[in-house]
C-alpha cells in the first residue's frame, strides 16, 4: 500500500463521515468560521463565509 493510497483511504473515510454526520460537519465548519471571525475582527467576514459555504459545498454527500 502506497503513500497515495492511504491518503484515499483517509479521504473516504472523512467523506464518510460527513456524509453520515451532516449536522456535526456543519456545526464544525460555522464554529472555525466564528473564531477566524474574533480573531481578525471580521475584517475578512466575507471571504471567511464564501469559504464556508464552498465547505459544505465539498462536504455534502453526493
Amino acid at each position: 500500500m502506497g503513500f497515495m493510497d492511504s491518503v484515499k483511504g483517509i479521504v473516504d473515510k472523512g467523506k464518510e463521515f460527513a456524509a453520515q454526520n451532516p449536522d456535526k460537519i456543519d456545526d464544525a465548519i460555522e464554529k472555525a468560521g466564528d473564531l477566524a471571525d474574533r480573531k481578525t475582527d471580521g475584517k475578512y467576514a466575507g471571504q471567511v463565509d464564501k469559504v464556508q459555504d464552498a465547505a459544505r459545498k465539498a462536504l455534502r454527500p453526493e
